[in-house]
């Protein structure tokens, strides 16, 4: 069943048809709890620190120099930096529509300003190319990252519209002027290559749904059909790190960079769902099956390598040499939710679970002002702290730091944060559909122009209680669907309604209440948030003989802070014993633990096995998306059994 919308909701992705039709800012409104409280950080720190450092690094003054035409003498910044100050745009316009910031809006719109100013004549935009000095428009379309760059300028101009379609600050128009450009060169007939970082692809469409401009969709389409075609010089990585080695439709599974294929695949999808074309949208769905079976981390997090910032080959998973970037992060829950959106699987909303709490929740510190860039699964040696005011060289710093040389994860983050409210639920012409839990209120109308209203209200994670509250009657039945993720086994759901009480189990998947509801009647759904040992498949040959703790969507994480009642400092002299259950007392999570001991040796091979010593302790564990908020410390999520091969398989 396809479901179409009669209005456009103010939320980042709005396909032409679908399953699902998502709803916007302007329908869900997160309120309380784990997501309000980063998306209030998001505003009132986040933003402004981002801001600054694009100020204080000269990336929004490469705007002006090319408005005063002295550039390239001055410029600051990468070939991509242009990219930064888009995405913070972005993050922008949806906190704007979020909140209604008059700070804000009045500091967003001397940003537009700036840039607008840069556009030439014909539509061009980039502050490294085509001016005198510079190399020429177009010339390096491997790493130049032009049409990147634009991409993100689609997407901002896309938030401004769907939260202020009538704003006057002319962010629309210069996306608008850029996309025609595109499509004249790029188009049929024209400069038949591809960018070498996808995402032009997805902004065009969804540019191209805003504005009703089937021209758009049209050119991300002819650069989706264009991957594979080998328009891209090899490079050392060879042609799979830009998507170019075979054609999208051919793939089995996601390969290359990790960002540029997941925006890639977002974008294939996007144009798959609005073209009808279901040969490409079932490959998309293969590709994302086989790459979350056997190329993602326990995190959500994707790309094994560094050198590259790739997915390594399958079950090549090593946790100390986890990249998993951040970006990469949240170009898999875009690809996700435009699953969601064309199928209603629930498993895509399980995925982008996992990768909001352990992901995007990692990247930045309790303040919002530090960021990690990549996101390791085991830290050896204690991290350095960063200096608040110095760019860190390196995306695998050791601890957060403020601000990096490549600094696309940090607007990445706000711009999701700022968006969240709209990935919480969906509709369809049978109800409503929640996906991700949080405090929030939701008002809608049906396809048949019934309004539909509830709250939601829970401490999830911390609880597993999640309970909605029908605020309006609703004349007839309609159905509210919830999701029960696959890991909460033996979850159930009660119905309350004019004093009665009706109590059914839950299998994962989704679960359908569908009743005429009136106002007071109260759904809660009840997920067993119990601390849980989860085993590894076997083939992922760095955590064989390992074991992780998760509870409900938070991975735990062993941190040295707690070691003390051990006696040591590292967790690398840790292991496990799997046959006590973890425990939960007040929402503290205790794993049972033992020192382990290993002889002195000249060489580490040979016949000796490694024993333990000392008591059984238990020791708290912390979810890790808070790793390292205390300081320092050494880290695992995978953690060595007492009884290294006693499991073989997973049940």
């Amino acid at each position: 069943m396809t479901m179409t919308s009669t209005t456009t909701p103010a939320t980042p992705v709005v396909p032409a048809g679908g399953r699902l039709r998502p709803l916007g800012l302007d329908e869900v409104r997160i309120t309380d709890g784990f997501w309000a409280q980063r998306q209030r950080v998001n505003g009132t720190a986040t933003l402004a620190h981002i801001e600054h450092r694009l100020e204080s690094e000269g990336w929004i003054g490469n705007f002006d120099r090319a408005a005063d035409g002295t550039l390239p003498e001055g410029r600051r910044g990468r070939e991509f930096s242009d990219s930064e100050i888009y995405k913070y745009l972005e993050a922008a316009a949806w906190e704007i529509g979020r909140t209604g910031e008059d700070a804000l809006e009045t500091r967003f719109r001397a940003v537009v300003d700036r840039v607008a100013r840069a556009q030439e004549p014909d539509g061009y935009l980039s502050t490294r190319f085509g001016r005198p000095g510079q190399e020429p428009r177009w010339s390096h379309l491997e790493w130049g990252h032009e049409l990147y760059c634009l991409g993100h300028l689609f997407q901002a101009a896309v938030a401004r519209y769907r939260t202020r379609p009538d704003a006057d600050d002319g962010l629309i128009q210069v996306a608008r002027r850029a996309a025609d450009l595109v499509c004249e060169v790029f188009g049929e007939g024209g400069n038949e290559s591809i960018c070498g970082h996808a995402e032009v692809e997805v902004g065009l469409a969804e540019l191209g749904r805003a504005l009703d401009e089937p021209r758009y969709t049209r050119q991300a389409q002819l650069f989706i059909e264009r991957h594979g075609k080998h328009s891209l010089a090899d490079i050392e990585f060879g042609r799979s790190y830009f998507q170019d080695d075979i054609p999208v439709r051919d793939a089995t599974i996601l390969r290359g960079h990790a960002v540029r294929a997941n925006y890639l695949s977002a974008g294939a999808a996007d144009v798959a769902v609005d073209t009808g074309d279901t040969e490409l949208l079932a490959a998309l769905q293969v590709q994302w099956q086989n790459t979350i079976a056997r190329r993602t981390y326990i995190t959500g997090g994707q790309g094994s390598h560094h050198q590259d910032e790739a997915f390594g080959e399958d079950w090549e998973l090593p946790p100390d040499r986890a990249y998993s970037e951040t970006c990469a992060g949240i170009g898999s829950i875009m690809f996700a939710w435009r699953l969601l959106l064309a199928d209603g699987d629930p498993q895509y909303a399980d995925l982008i679970e996992r990768t909001l709490y352990n992901v995007v929740a990692t990247s930045p510190n309790d303040d919002g002002r530090a960021f990690y860039y990549a996101n390791t699964l085991h830290q050896r040696v204690p991290g350095t702290p960063a200096e608040p005011d110095e760019t860190s060289p390196r995306a695998s710093s050791s601890l957060r730091a403020p601000w990096f040389e490549v600094s696309c994860c940090p607007p990445n983050v706000a711009r999701t944060l700022a968006s969240l409210d709209a990935y919480v639920a969906t509709a369809d012409e049978f109800g409503v559909q929640v996906h991700q839990y949080a405090s929030a209120t939701i008002r809608t109308t049906l396809e048949d122009g019934r309004a539909v209203a509830f709250d939601m209200s829970t401490h999830y994670p911390e609880d597993g209680v999640v309970r909605i509250s029908i605020v309006d009657d609703a004349p007839g039945e309609w159905t509210l669907g919830l999701r029960v993720p696959a890991w909460a086994h033996g979850a159930s759901v009660r119905v309350t309604s004019a004093g009665e009480t009706d109590t059914r189990d839950a299998a994962p998947g989704r679960f359908d209440v569908t009743r005429a509801f009136r106002a007071g009647d109260v759904v809660e759904l009840h997920l067993p948030v119990t601390p849980r040992i989860t085993w590894p498949d076997p083939r992922i040959d760095a955590i064989r003989g390992c074991v992780a703790v998760e509870r409900g969507p938070e991975v735990l994480a062993l941190e040295s802070t707690d070691l003390a009642p051990l006696g040591v400092d590292d967790v690398g002299q840790i292991v496990i014993v799997p046959s006590a259950p973890p425990s939960d007392a007040n929402g503290q999570v205790s794993a049972t633990l033992r020192v382990r001991t290993s002889p002195s040796t000249e060489w580490p091979y040979g016949d000796a096995d490694a024993s333990t010593a000392g008591a059984d302790i238990p020791i708290p564990l912390v979810p890790y998306h808070s790793w390292a908020n205390r300081g320092p410390s050494t880290m695992r999520v995978w953690i060595p059994t007492s009884q290294p091969g006693a499991r073989t398989i997973e049940s």
